[in-house]
C-alpha cells in the first residue's frame, strides 16, 4: 500500500515527495561544489599575489594562523543552525586545508608513530590535506622544523589530569622556534586486545603497554579491573598497540585510531579515570603570528636568585591588567636552585598593555624569552 500525503491540494506518493527533495539536495550540492572551487581559485590568486610582491630571496608565507582563526570564528558566530557551529567550522577547516594545499602543500612533523593523539591533534588543527611526518621524540619534532624538513611541528604540552609534559618545556629552552597555535583534544583511552585473546575467556592478558601518561590517566580503572596485570610504559600509545598486536598475551591502552591501524579489538572503551580528560598541544614553527583578536602569549623567564624574585616577575602583569593562565617551574641548567618559569598569558605581545608588562618583567629577570603569541584554540 502506498503512503500518500496532501501537498498543494493534490495527492502524491512518498516516493514522489522524496524524489523532489533529493533533486533539491542534488541542486544544492552542485552549488556547494561550484562555490568551494571558486574559493579554491581565490586561494590560488592569493598565492600569486604573495609571490608577485615578495622580495627577491624572501620566502613566501602562505599559512597565516591568525587569518585562519579569524575565519573559523566568523563561521561559528554567523552559523544559524540546524548544524552545530563547531561542526560547520570543522567542515570549513577541511575546505581551508584543501585550498591551502593548492598554494603550498605543508609538511607537519608530529610525535609518532602513526596513530598517536599528537597526529590526531595535527589533523584537527591543519586538516587532512597536509603531509604528516612521524618523529621519534619531542626533540626530533623541534629539530625537523628547525632544519626546514617540516613547515610546522605539533607537540603535547599539558594534560588536564597529569599536568605538564616537561620534555616539551625543556625543548623550548634551546630552540628558536615560535609557538604559532594551540590545539585542545579530548582524550579517550581504550583497552585493546588481539581478537583471539578477546574471544578466548580462558586466556587473560599478562601485561599492558601504554605511554606513562596514559597509564597514569587510567590508574583507577586498571586497579579495579586488572589489579595484577604488569604495566609497561613505552614511548607512545601507538607503539603500545604495535606491541600488543605482535606479542601473545599483551594488551594496550591506546586510541581508536591505533586500534584500527594495528588491527586490535576494543575490549573496553573510554577507560580514562577523568571523563573530561583533555590534552593541550602546541604548534611550533619559524614564523611569528600577528594579532587575531583572541590570543595568548607564552614566555620563558629565568628569575634572579634573590628573595621576592617571583613576586617581582609577576607584579607587572597585575599592574598592567594582564591575566595569567598558567605558570610552570623547571630547574635551570645554569646553576643549583635556579629556576625557569614558563608563563602563559592572555593577549598578544604587540598589544600595548602586554608589551608594557613584558618590558617591566624583562628588567627583573636574568633571562627572558617570548616563545610566541598565537590564536587561542578555536576547535
Amino acid at each position: 500500500m502506498k503512503t500518500e500525503s496532501m501537498t498543494n491540494n493534490s495527492f502524491t506518493t512518498e516516493a514522489e515527495e522524496l524524489g523532489k527533495l533529493r533533486d533539491e539536495i542534488d541542486a544544492i550540492d552542485q552549488q556547494i561544489q561550484q562555490l568551494v572551487n571558486q574559493r579554491a581559485q581565490c586561494a590560488q590568486k592569493v598565492a600569486d599575489v604573495k609571490e608577485h610582491f615578495s622580495k627577491p630571496g624572501e620566502s613566501v608565507v602562505f599559512y597565516r594562523p591568525e587569518r585562519e582563526a579569524q575565519v573559523l570564528r566568523r563561521v561559528m558566530d554567523r552559523n544559524p543552525g540546524p548544524l552545530p557551529a563547531e561542526g560547520v567550522a570543522r567542515l570549513f577547516r577541511e575546505i581551508m586545508s584543501q585550498c591551502l594545499a593548492l598554494e603550498e602543500p605543508m609538511k607537519i612533523a608530529y610525535l609518532g608513530p602513526e596513530g598517536t593523539f599528537t597526529q590526531q591533534a595535527a589533523l584537527k588543527h591543519f586538516g587532512h590535506a597536509v603531509q604528516c611526518q612521524s618523529q621519534g621524540s619531542i626533540a626530533d619534532v623541534f629539530r625537523e622544523v628547525e632544519a626546514g624538513g617540516a613547515n610546522f611541528g605539533v607537540v603535547p604540552v599539558e594534560n588536564s589530569t597529569e599536568g605538564v609534559i616537561t620534555h616539551t618545556l625543556d625543548s623550548f629552552v634551546g630552540s628558536n622556534l615560535n609557538i604559532c597555535g594551540e590545539v585542545a583534544l579530548r582524550i579517550h583511552h581504550h583497552f585493546l586486545m588481539r581478537e583471539e585473546l578477546l574471544a578466548d575467556e580462558s586466556k587473560q592478558p599478562l601485561k599492558v603497554y601504554s605511554h606513562a601518561q596514559s597509564l597514569a590517566q587510567c590508574r583507577q580503572w586498571l586497579d579495579a579491573n586488572w589489579p595484577g596485570i604488569e604495566r609497561i610504559a613505552v614511548s607512545s600509545n601507538a607503539e603500545a598497540a604495535r606491541r600488543a598486536q605482535e606479542e601473545e598475551g599483551a594488551a594496550a591502552i591506546a586510541s581508536e585510531a591505533a586500534a584500527e591501524l594495528y588491527n586490535l579489538n576494543i575490549a573496553t572503551a573510554n577507560i580514562e579515570d577523568m571523563p573530561d580528560n583533555t590534552t593541550r598541544f602546541l604548534i611550533v614553527g619559524p614564523q611569528t603570528t600577528d594579532i587575531s583578536g583572541e590570543d595568548k602569549t607564552s614566555l620563558l623567564v629565568a628569575s634572579k636568585n634573590e628573595p621576592g624574585a617571583l613576586y617581582h616577575v609577576l607584579a607587572p602583569f597585575h599592574e598592567e591588567g594582564v591575566s595569567l593562565t598558567r605558570i610552570e617551574t623547571r630547574p635551570s641548567k645554569s646553576g643549583t636552585w635556579n629556576y625557569i618559569f614558563f608563563i602563559d598569558l592572555e593577549g598578544h605581545q604587540n598589544e600595548e598593555k602586554v608589551k608594557k608588562a613584558m618590558a617591566l618583567v624583562q628588567q627583573q629577570c636574568s633571562d627572558f624569552k617570548c616563545l610566541g603569541s598565537y590564536p587561542k584554540a578555536v576547535l
